[in-house]
């Protein structure tokens, strides 16, 4: 395998077919303020359908991630949530909930909730987990935007972090039943997923790959209290340059995106610079200091409220580049 160094300067030079813009996502489910940009609360939420309910109690969340988001357990109530964002100035929002023991999030009953969402403007991501082909076709006539789904690509993964009895291929399968339906993918690779070490996500990357995805999304095992990940460390920095590169080098043609999970801090500054210099396309939450590397880099700033997946959907500021400096 090639120098990590040589890898990057590669995905750097791969990155220079696309335009020179990189995306800042600051979607309003978490607050984002500095000199650069404040974010607006409510101007993309994110919804559970099962409240903090899951079923999976993966090793890396156990339904920690869902405690942060707005509990719709009907589709009544989605429906009602829907008109409220709306009136407050909301402009998406991300559908998703706990996984229940087949690793699927029951979004199907939704659907009609969903085409509502959709008539009143919003744009409507959907995190699915694994997908039938009956939720899929439902989704699409619903009219959702994109759906994302974390693709594991390792077996042991699988089964002693989602305490799942599934295999990678079923997660091909989703992504394919999707396509067939003609939805919009964004597949999400947790770097570092198995317990902090690097297992799977380059046979991960080759499935997605096989899906042909609208974009792709890179995100990091961050160690949460109360998870039997706590303690866990992260992965080397290094580790994940290596991945965000080779992420870059063999999808030269769809955006690569680093999401909104990865531990604060040092690390956090130093895996967004790394990202920068691998050719990322888009940044969730950025910190200044990504920022400042950026438009050292030459690249055109641009600021979305919507989540990164999206990337380029909704422009609302632009900072210029190191020409234009």
């Amino acid at each position: 395998m090639q120098d990590i160094d040589e890898l990057i300067k590669e995905a750097w030079s791969v990155r220079q077919n696309h335009e020179p813009t990189l995306w800042m996502a600051v979607p309003g489910a978490k607050h984002y303020a500095n000199r650069y940009y404040a974010n607006r609360r409510d101007s993309f939420v994110n919804l559970s359908v099962t409240g903090q309910a899951c079923s999976c109690r993966c090793a890396h969340c156990e339904g920690k991630l869902l405690q942060s988001m707005l509990p719709i357990p009907t589709p009544a109530d989605m429906m009602r949530a829907v008109n409220s964002l709306v009136d407050r100035g909301c402009r998406g929002i991300l559908v998703s909930g706990g996984a229940d023991c087949a690793g699927e999030v029951p979004l199907l009953e939704f659907a009609e909730a969903i085409a509502y969402a959709r008539s009143k403007g919003l744009r409507v991501l959907v995190h699915s987990g694994l997908i039938t082909r009956e939720t899929a076709v439902a989704l699409r006539e619903a009219g959702v935007d994109q759906v994302l789904m974390d693709v594991i690509g390792h077996e042991d993964t699988i089964r002693q972090v989602y305490h799942l009895n599934r295999t990678p291929r079923d997660y091909l399968d989703s992504m394919m039943v999707c396509r067939e339906a003609g939805l919009a993918i964004a597949p999400h690779i947790v770097i570092g997923l198995h317990f902090g070490t690097i297992l799977g996500e380059l046979q991960a990357m080759e499935m997605i790959r096989q899906a042909e995805p609208e974009a792709l999304v890179l995100v990091i095992l961050t160690p949460t209290r109360g998870t039997a990940m706590e303690n866990i460390e992260p992965p080397p920095a290094d580790q994940v340059a290596l991945i965000m590169a080779m992420a870059r080098i063999q999808n030269p043609d769809i955006p690569i995106t680093m999401g909104c999970a990865r531990p604060p801090g040092v690390y956090k500054r130093q895996v967004e610079m790394a990202a920068v210099d691998c050719g990322i396309n888009a940044i969730a939450y950025p910190d200044e200091s990504t920022v400042d590397h950026a438009q050292r880099r030459g690249l055109e700033i641009v600021f979305t409220e919507m989540c990164c997946s999206l990337a380029a959907a909704v422009p609302l500021v632009c900072l210029p580049g190191k020409d234009e400096l």
